[in-house]
């Protein structure tokens, strides 16, 4: 294989903190390698060297003649006054739609990232980040490539959008660099494996299956002191080999030498004891929503909906972006009321509901204090935990306890966030984007959490890793005012979503062809109507996006407090344009039959 990027022995620091110490590793052609390791460990720094971005303190890089690469990090910029159609199709000389519309690799990449949505001709200043992300990325896929390099490319993308990627990349035949933290997406898209930890980079054959064993093997073989990190790495090695979620194939001694590692673990939660502990804890009536409407504006997202949650029921909840779903837990959570219907919590309910939104805490407070705030000690299933040790779980060591509030990064904010409403001792979790700005460790430790834990749980979440780890079952919103129950999990979601987009396009066709529709229009008259249906969608798309930006930037914001206020007051006039925006789609919608 022609070899396409050399490091050797390089390092990179910033201050007196090595991020790489004498790194050498090279990229050879038709490598799909993924990039892990903890948040802060230098795995965007070890991109920006590998792509000559950044030059390293010491060491060589060395890249093959005429390398032909494209590289997308968080830090990658677009000119303010570019167009989508500047940034993406400009630089190829597609200068009419049916010169790019004969292109399938250029017709997949604008349908598959939503470009045709946000508009070609629109100015990317108008863009949240994700939306600009996405944009970049795009402009990266269009291109004929050797070798491509991508920093968390599924951030910003629903569950639909990341598979659309993994799909994408791998019919490609170029070479690629990605760091992710989507497990699934690792699993099914890379054939190699690098973790940076400790100013050096491991590497491993496979993907996220391979490296969760080769790291327990490892560990094994070495008697390796940590014993946390390898009874973590075993108990996910079990979960991958009995389940489906092993997607890579290996020699048969790798399946021995597997199946002997893993013969001690047990199931990841024996199903049934959780349910009996459950229903000792909670009784029979846990949530019940009865006969339940429930609108944003005069847009309906349940109607006449009743669904009782159980004991020890354990939910994932998916849907596009801006289907609900946060609406639907906050209404779970008791915090708002139906429309119509009834909402009935049993007595022994002890709620906890983590949101997307940060909660401001005393900055001078110390991590240790803020979690011994709530308890000095917890019970989570068959684990006893002091304050201290699940501050650990969370990636606060010894002496990171002690660092104040006000000093942790958004994502630190969000792991104390969650280790404070476990240390209430919960019963009922609703949890709405956990797995947000944590690291493949951290995820691990709240899923080995997660995986004892005697309650009851619905969860919101993009990382289909996670929801097939920890619910047992899955339900939708696809915009129907219905919700439905998947016995066949994220799969069958996207199959239905995959069903519905193909008959929305139909009726669309349909629609422009019939010279008079039950709407009561003239063929030409609901063409035209279908169409604004269509620009409202695409403008509640970019609102969504903008939200989710102004969260991150909120999160980033946390010890700013004038910062903070511009940011909130933001977000209060985008919810306001929002509804409004909503309410003359659902006249449209109404107007259209």
């Amino acid at each position: 294989m022609v070899n396409l990027v050399n490091l050797e022995t390089v390092s990179k620091s910033y201050g007196v903190r090595p991020l790489l110490d004498g790194v050498s590793l090279g990229v050879s052609e038709g490598e799909r390698i993924g990039v892990v390791g903890l948040n802060g460990g230098g795995k965007t720094t070890l991109l920006e060297v590998l792509a000559g971005l950044a030059e390293p303190d010491d060491g060589r890089v060395s890249q093959s003649r005429d390398l032909r690469m494209a590289v997308v990090t968080q830090r990658t910029e677009l000119p303010e006054d570019a167009t989508v159609r500047n940034a993406v199709l400009d630089p190829h000389g597609f200068t009419a739609e049916h010169e790019w519309a004969a292109d399938p690799r250029v017709r997949s990449v604008l349908g598959g990232l939503g470009m045709t949505r946000l508009g070609l001709d629109t100015p990317v200043k108008d863009f949240s980040g994700g939306e600009r992300r996405r944009v970049a990325l795009a402009a990266a896929l269009v291109r004929d490539l050797d070798l491509l390099v991508l920093d968390e490319p599924t951030n910003h993308l629903d569950v639909e959008g990341v598979r659309w990627l993994a799909d994408h990349l791998l019919e490609r035949k170029c070479a690629l660099v990605i760091v992710t933290h989507d497990r699934w997406f690792l699993d099914t898209v890379c054939n190699r494996t690098w973790e940076v930890v400790d100013g050096k980079v491991e590497q491993y054959e496979g993907g996220y299956a391979d490296w969760i064993f080769a790291r327990a093997e490892r560990a094994r073989i070495a008697q390796a002191t940590e014993e946390r990190r390898q009874n973590l790495a075993r108990k996910e090695l079990a979960w991958l080999q009995r389940g489906a979620k092993a997607r890579t194939s290996k020699p048969r001694y790798r399946v021995e030498a597997a199946e002997a590692l893993i013969s001690d673990v047990p199931e990841p939660r024996d199903s049934v004891e959780l349910l009996a502990f459950a229903k000792r804890r909670l009784g029979k009536t846990v949530l019940e929503l009865e006969d339940v409407d429930l609108r944003i504006g005069d847009r309906a997202l349940l109607e006449n909906v009743t669904w009782r949650i159980g004991p020890g029921d354990r939910i994932g909840l998916v849907g596009v972006n801006g289907s609900g779903k946060t609406t639907l837990l906050k209404l779970l959570a008791g915090e708002r009321e139906p429309d119509a219907g009834k909402r009935t919590e049993g007595k022994t309910v002890r709620m906890a509901h983590l949101t997307q939104e940060l909660h401001d805490l005393p900055g001078d407070w110390r991590v240790l204090e803020a979690i011994e705030d709530v308890a000095k000690s917890v019970t989570l299933g068959k684990y006893e935990l002091s304050a201290s040790q699940l501050g650990e779980r969370f990636g606060f060591g010894k002496g990171r306890q002690w660092t104040p509030v006000g000093d942790l990064s958004g994502g630190e904010r969000r792991r104390l966030q969650l280790a404070r409403l476990l240390m209430d001792e919960p019963n009922v979790l609703i949890l709405d984007e956990p797995t947000n700005d944590l690291d493949i460790d951290t995820l691990q430790q709240l899923e080995d959490l997660l995986d004892t834990w005697p309650g009851t749980m619905v969860v919101v979440s993009h990382d289909r890793y996670l929801v097939e780890r920890v619910c047992d079952s899955v339900h939708a919103l696809f915009g129907d005012g219905k919700l439905t129950h998947l016995p066949g999990g994220i799969d069958e979601y996207l199959r239905k979503r995959h069903s519905l987009l193909a008959a929305e396009t139909s009726v669309g066709k349909q629609a422009t062809d019939a010279p008079a529709s039950r709407s009561g229009l003239s063929g030409a008259e609901e063409h035209a109507a279908r169409k604004e249906l269509a620009r409202f969608e695409r403008q509640l798309d970019k609102l969504a996006k903008r939200e989710s930006d102004l969260h991150e930037k909120l999160a980033e914001a946390a010890t700013e407090p004038e910062r903070l206020a511009a940011l909130n007051a933001d977000l209060q006039s985008l919810h306001q344009e929002k509804d409004d925006l909503e309410t003359r789609w659902m006249e449209l919608a109404d107007q259209l039959g």
